[in-house]
């Protein structure tokens, strides 16, 4: 029995020639789209990476001296019997030594890739979280070179020096990985912070509280410690859309 093979004939319209012509133009502007997104993601671990080390590189280069507790042994209160009176006196601390626990040592400014000045102000350890950092400081403080200086290592942001009475703010960013402060929103009350000033003396502190706020809301940054000795982290979540505040406090 004989089959008939029958062909349907195709016709290229100008319609259908232009539709493969789309079809063409949309494959490689989605193969250019991925490649251009692969690209993006591995210059940015790149550039986090070099970051790190930078940062590292800081701390190591960091030269601090054990704690000194010659202040500490001076101020201890002497108390004088004779056969006359008793009284208790407190000894006067050398000037050289009391500006010495009171003022970090000069730093030499060193720069930023583009031009930004900052000096080393202390270090900053988080035993939960297992997180040790250089804390770097602008003579500025504007926001180009804030922004300049976090992209390097957490930077101080308001308030006193290191271990001074009042509230030593500094932020850090969240690269939502193991780097700079991107565990600091998981920390807790009652988690440890070591602040390590350049005098080598070392405090610690104990989280009191943790809040998110509004990019625009700096309310965490006020100096009402009621005289005591206070740090602020400030860092983003992780959809970049607010800032987690860690509050804490000096132990005693």
């Amino acid at each position: 029995m004989n089959q008939i093979l029958i062909t349907k004939k195709l016709y290229i319209t100008p319609e259908l020639k232009r539709k493969k012509k789309m079809y063409k133009l949309e494959f490689f502007l989605s193969v250019f789209l991925v490649c251009a997104l692969i690209f993006a993601y591995f210059y940015t671990e790149y550039n986090r990476n070099k970051d790190e080390q930078v940062s590292q590189q800081i701390l190591a280069n960091l030269e601090i001296p054990q704690e000194d507790t010659t202040v500490a042994k001076n101020n201890v209160l002497v108390v004088l019997l004779d056969e006359v009176s008793q009284g208790e006196v407190e000894p006067e601390v050398e000037p050289e030594m009391e500006q010495q626990q009171s003022q970090p040592q000069n730093q030499v400014m060193q720069k930023t890739e583009n031009g930004y000045q900052y000096i080393t102000i202390a270090t900053i350890q988080i035993p939960k979280i297992n997180l040790t950092y250089p804390i770097i400081d602008g003579p500025t403080d504007s926001s180009a070179e804030t922004e300049a200086l976090l992209k390097i290592s957490p930077t101080k942001f308001w308030g006193p020096n290191p271990n001074e009475v009042g509230n030593f703010c500094v932020v850090g960013h969240n690269y939502r990985n193991t780097r700079f402060f991107s565990k600091v929103p998981t920390l807790n009350t009652g988690d440890i912070i070591q602040i390590t000033d350049l005098s080598g003396k070392m405090i610690q502190y104990k989280v009191y509280n943790k809040y998110q706020v509004d990019p625009t809301d700096v309310s965490c940054t006020t100096q009402l410690t009621n005289g005591k000795k206070e740090v602020t982290l400030i860092t983003c979540t992780d959809d970049s859309k607010y800032r987690v505040v860690v509050k804490a406090r000096e132990m005693r």
